[in-house]
């Protein structure tokens, strides 16, 4: 690398520079002390661990995003976090080892060998909550609460939008259809893409029954409104398992919409996102002022099976810095401060103390250097009295 090019970053790798980096920091503390109200404790799990962990249950599909390291004081091969979910489900599964409701939650920076989408980043700030030992409706209403007031706490503008699936759905009709491996694939990948013109002769040469075939094709269109959840009702009525998810949803939204009068939803049951990580509810919050999920979520049950204790968990995360960076209305001013001058001066010095200790930003003039520019006021001495005066 050339000299000139060292400062660079990494494509795709960002940083945060005054003041932006303090507006973050303060509202991470914000929503912290939101999680803290609602009962959920916080964990900071270690940015790498040993790969076999962090690739475990839920971590399974993070292998193409995970950094790979070879540890130098054991040889083993570690992972640099992709995400901080399978983290905690193994501090809940094998450290914890609550017999109840356990309620965590966690902020951490976290590294992708390249980003989610056109819009990420490759080292977001996530930020987030899972809450395991409780499969219902109350605790996946509960998280998906907690993450609307997530986005309302920092201050995004505009509409938000709920998006609502379960992919029950999907997995009881493939196993009703009875398609291999490969064919699931490519159901998968075709519903992803939306790729409507594919779906009718994918679906003609599986063979599979005639209903059968009219589920698979029509569940690529099962996206809407309230509406879409009467439709599939109907399509489904063979099948009890999916009329139960269809239900499980309905009485979420129904929940979350009591809650939150004013969010929009949006119902999508062929949404297949994390379809390997999740086993029931998805969800994912949308709003105009930008192109991707703000946060996004999900039930995943039998979470820490591979950590020799299965337990029902339900979850959601967010990267703090996007965020932030949309809540901003205009880019944020530099903190005000107080000159101070350079002196051992017992009454000073106690003055000084005391403005700090209110919040005010005190600096100290430094000798032969330039006062600086966001001081707006000094500290000067009047009498015995140290007051403060507009520079």
């Amino acid at each position: 690398m050339a000299l000139a090019d060292r400062w660079l970053l990494p494509d795709g790798m960002k940083e945060l520079l005054p003041p932006v980096a303090r507006e973050v920091e303060l509202v991470r503390r914000r929503i912290l002390d939101l999680y803290d109200g609602w009962g959920y404790e916080l964990v900071m799990p270690p940015v790498a661990e040993h790969l076999e962990s962090l690739l475990t249950g839920v971590g399974g599909d993070l292998g193409l995003q995970t950094f790979k390291v070879t540890d130098e004081v054991s040889g083993h091969m570690l992972g640099i976090r992709a995400d901080i979910t399978p983290q905690v489900a193994r501090i809940d599964a094998h450290r914890l080892r609550s017999d109840g409701v356990s309620r965590l939650c966690y902020c951490g920076s976290v590294l992708h060998t390249r980003p989610v989408n056109m819009l990420a980043s490759r080292n977001p700030m996530q930020i987030g909550a899972e809450l395991f030992g409780h499969e219902g409706v109350d605790s996946d209403a509960e998280v998906i609460s907690l993450m609307l007031e997530t986005l309302l706490a920092t201050g995004i503008k505009g509409s938000i939008n709920l998006d609502l699936g379960h992919v029950g759905v999907f997995s009881e009709l493939v196993k009703a259809a009875a398609l291999t491996n490969a064919q699931i694939d490519t159901y998968i990948d075709i519903l992803q893409r939306k790729a409507l013109p594919e779906l009718t002769p994918f679906v003609a040469s599986l063979g599979v029954a005639d209903q059968v075939g009219e589920q698979l094709c029509t569940l690529a269109r099962l996206n809407g409104g309230e509406a879409v959840l009467d439709q599939a009702e109907q399509l489904f009525a063979d099948q009890p398992q999916i009329q139960a998810s269809i239900a499980h949803v309905r009485q979420v939204a129904a929940v979350v919409s009591a809650r939150f009068p004013e969010i929009g939803f949006y119902f999508d049951l062929g949404e297949l996102r994390g379809y390997r990580y999740h086993t029931g509810v998805v969800f994912a919050a949308y709003s105009p002022c930008f192109g991707q999920a703000l946060a996004k979520g999900g039930r995943y049950d039998q979470i820490g099976a591979d950590f020799g204790r299965a337990r029902a968990a339900t979850g959601f995360s967010t990267d703090l810095k996007t965020l932030v960076m949309l809540a901003l209305e205009t880019d944020p001013v530099e903190r005000a401060a107080i000159l101070a001058p350079a002196s051992c001066d017992a009454g000073l010095l106690e003055r000084i103390r005391q403005l700090r200790t209110q919040g005010e930003r005190v600096v100290t003039q430094l000798e032969g250097a330039q006062t600086p520019s966001n001081c707006d006021r000094q500290l000067v001495k009047n009498g015995t009295e140290w007051v403060l005066e507009a520079l």
